[in-house]
């Protein structure tokens, strides 16, 4: 499911028991009283610090509690599976919201018991006419393509001679919501895995980053 503003999060985690939203790392996410779990010094959210905080909820909660884990990415195995088992048994009023950009990093039985929300963002794709069929199918073969085959596929989109990067973008773009739809459609966690390499490419190219190298070793 998709969002349109991070400042939707806390209303939707509201309804949740445990929710992760796939956001950029640039985007700032608060709520309000939140317990914040995040990297310490080891750069890793450790178990020791997940179950500092199950300790902290082992009380009757009496009105409504967010731990807010970010970068969700960050926990270790260890971590991971302590906060797995809070998962498994959820307590009334207590909130789990994890942020990342990078969903297929997370250990699949903690997707698999979330709510997971995208944040929809626009990436120009209502410019996109009929005769722009070539850029849909370039799209496509960017999602299908097998490491060997990008560096063919950035070449075929490098070929445009005028405005290269926006066409470029374009290209990067309807992948991006070739996956999101087909992770709404169907649920399958490939599309949402294969997601964050499509926005960290476009995000790059659109700083100026060399196109053909960001294809090839972004998607690779």
């Amino acid at each position: 499911m998709f969002f349109n503003s991070v400042s939707e999060i806390p209303g939707i985690a509201s309804k949740t028991g445990t929710s992760v939203f796939v956001v950029p790392k640039n985007e700032k996410v608060e709520i309000k009283g939140a317990i914040i779990l995040q990297p310490e010094e080891k750069r890793a959210i450790t178990i020791e610090q997940v179950r500092g905080v199950i300790a902290r909820l082992g009380v009757k909660q009496f009105s409504d509690i967010y731990v807010l884990i970010r970068p969700a990415d960050m926990m270790n195995e260890e971590s991971s599976n302590a906060l797995l088992k809070s998962l498994e048994e959820p307590k009334d009023k207590v909130h789990f919201v994890l942020v990342t950009d990078s969903p297929s990093r997370l250990l699949p039985t903690i997707l698999s018991r979330s709510a997971v929300f995208i944040l929809k963002q626009d990436y120009d794709l209502k410019t996109l006419s009929e005769d722009d069929e070539k850029i849909r199918v370039l799209a496509k073969k960017l999602i299908s393509a097998k490491p060997g085959d990008l560096v063919s596929i950035s070449e075929e989109i490098a070929k445009k001679k005028d405005g290269v990067r926006n066409y470029a973008l374009r290209v990067i773009g309807v992948a991006i919501e070739i996956l999101q739809k087909s992770y709404l459609i169907t649920g399958k966690e490939i599309f949402l895995k294969k997601l964050p390499k499509f926005l960290e490419v476009y995000e790059n190219i659109n700083k100026n980053g060399h196109i053909k190298l960001q294809i090839v070793a972004g998607l690779c």
